[in-house]
């Protein structure tokens, strides 16, 4: 399985490099299917939603598609999802999100898929993709109260808790000592990435790239 979790998405040339090499095609060659379901329920402006799909474009996908699983049924969002060769979940409410796709069943899909495809995430889509949701559940730290989710089960592609937006101005509580007392009640390691990180999955092999900061707990 290649995964490649960020906070921000392709924020810089050392994280758009790993997605270069986890495909070892250039990106002329690539289709991306950008999921843009978790911002659904967010409130206030989307330009961040919009700086994402931005930064996508920049990198000259062969054909970068937009689909919404909450929004269409699965024989539309199913073969766009098939035809692409990377799969990007984009940012917003992570308990509507992993809602959505325990209700269309692509968390059922997503493992045979991603055995010939990429999966991307950014910040919400990163942290579905490790070992539970409750880094996304205290109001201290992300504010989400959407979804009807009753436990904190995510995909468990990774087995490790993702923190995203480390030391960021618009979530002041995600700190060293915010995180350090979180952790002590977990078994998982939590890696926090601050919005020019992300960690790259290859397999076995886990590294991370960044040209921020990062630290992992646990």
């Amino acid at each position: 399985m290649k995964l490649l979790l960020t906070s921000a998405g392709f924020t810089n040339k050392s994280i758009s490099d790993a997605l270069f090499k986890l495909a070892n095609r250039p990106f002329s060659k690539l289709k991306l299917v950008f999921i843009p379901t978790a911002a659904n329920v967010e409130t206030g402006g989307k330009e961040w939603l919009i700086t994402d799909l931005q930064n996508c474009l920049k990198l000259g996908f062969a054909k970068i598609d937009i689909v919404d699983i909450a929004a269409v049924p699965k024989n539309i969002w199913l073969p766009q999802l098939e035809e692409a060769d990377v799969i990007m979940f984009g940012g917003g409410n992570t308990f509507y999100l992993m809602e959505q796709l325990k209700r269309t069943k692509l968390d059922k899909l997503l493992p045979k898929m991603l055995r010939s495809k990429i999966y991307v995430g950014i910040s919400a889509g990163s942290m579905i993709a490790g070992k539970g949701l409750s880094l996304a559940s205290d109001a201290i730290l992300y504010y989400e109260n959407v979804g009807q989710l009753k436990e904190y089960g995510a995909l468990n592609f990774v087995d490790l808790s993702i923190r995203p937006h480390y030391n960021s101005s618009f979530f002041p509580m995600v700190t060293d000592k915010v995180l350090i007392k979180m952790a002590k009640g977990m078994a998982e390691p939590i890696y926090a990435l601050d919005d020019n990180s992300a960690i790259v999955v290859d397999g076995a092999k886990l590294t991370v790239v960044s040209q921020g900061k990062w630290k992992r707990f646990n």
